[in-house]
C-alpha cells in the first residue's frame, strides 16, 4: 500500500475519533458496512473515491479534507 493511501486512511481514522464518531454510526450514516470500514481503517482494503466521498459526506467534510497534509 502506498504511503499516500495510508496517510488518507490515517486521516479518516483521526478525524472520526476527533469527532467521536463510532464505526457503527459512520456505517449507518455512510451506507458502508461496518466490516468494510474496519478493513479500510485496518489498511486491509483501499477505499474507492466513491467510498471516500460517502465517508466525507457522513462526517460533514469535503473529500479534499482527506488529502490535506501539514508540511514540516
Amino acid at each position: 500500500m502506498d504511503r499516500e493511501v495510508e496517510a488518507v486512511i490515517d486521516k479518516i481514522r483521526t478525524i472520526r475519533k476527533q469527532k467521536k464518531i463510532s464505526i457503527l454510526k459512520l456505517s449507518v450514516d455512510s451506507g458502508i458496512s461496518r466490516s468494510h470500514l474496519f478493513y479500510i481503517e485496518s489498511k486491509k482494503a483501499i477505499p474507492s473515491l466513491e467510498t471516500l466521498a460517502k465517508i466525507a459526506h457522513a462526517m460533514n467534510l469535503q473529500l479534499k479534507d482527506f488529502f490535506i497534509w501539514q508540511l514540516y
